[in-house]
């Protein structure tokens, strides 16, 4: 019969596996506290839950979460990273933080119910944040509306200045 601290750790496991559009599975061996505290810092700064447990609990959480095709690296020291914001920023701290140490090493990772390798993190890190994304899309639409605009200003100042030169010319005249 499993003890009920292990039946509520499965229980909040999977519902961070649920909730979460990406996971990230690394192996912390090797960090200290300070490297720890300082990642896990970086990590909520990008709205991102990193989690040490057990892997045995890990391996029933994701099962009953439904996420498939990562149970072969719950072997060893394993931490996941969890987000339902944006993938990149979480691969940009995690990688940033192996760049500088060589810790945490990615296991594999997750982006909406696709499973990555490893060596796939660099690529991911790579992308622009969503706000940056988002501010490049808007700037895309909005540049030939803008253009569009300033054309037909033009126009109409063009129009104006006419109108005004041929007043003052029949005022001129009459």
């Amino acid at each position: 019969m499993p003890k009920p601290e292990k039946i509520q750790a499965v229980a909040e496991m999977k519902e961070l596996f649920e909730n979460s559009s990406s996971l990230f599975v690394t192996d912390y061996q090797g960090l200290n506290v300070a490297d720890m505290t300082e990642l896990r810092s970086k990590l909520r700064g990008s709205n991102v839950r990193y989690l040490i447990a057990k892997n045995t609990l890990m391996k029933i959480a994701a099962k009953e979460a439904g996420v498939e095709g990562i149970d072969e690296h719950f072997t060893g020291p394993t931490a996941i990273a969890f987000t339902s914001d944006d993938p990149a920023a979480a691969a940009k701290v995690l990688n940033d933080s192996f760049k500088d140490k060589e810790l945490p090493r990615m296991k594999v990772f997750v982006v909406d119910n696709d499973v990555f390798d490893a060596s796939d993190i660099g690529r991911l890190a790579d992308l622009p944040t969503k706000e940056v994304l988002y501010s490049q899309v808007v700037a895309a639409v909005e540049a030939p509306f803008a253009e569009l605009v300033g054309s037909i200003d033009g126009f109409f100042r063009e129009l104006v200045g006419s109108v005004d030169a041929l007043a003052e010319k029949r005022k001129t005249e009459g």
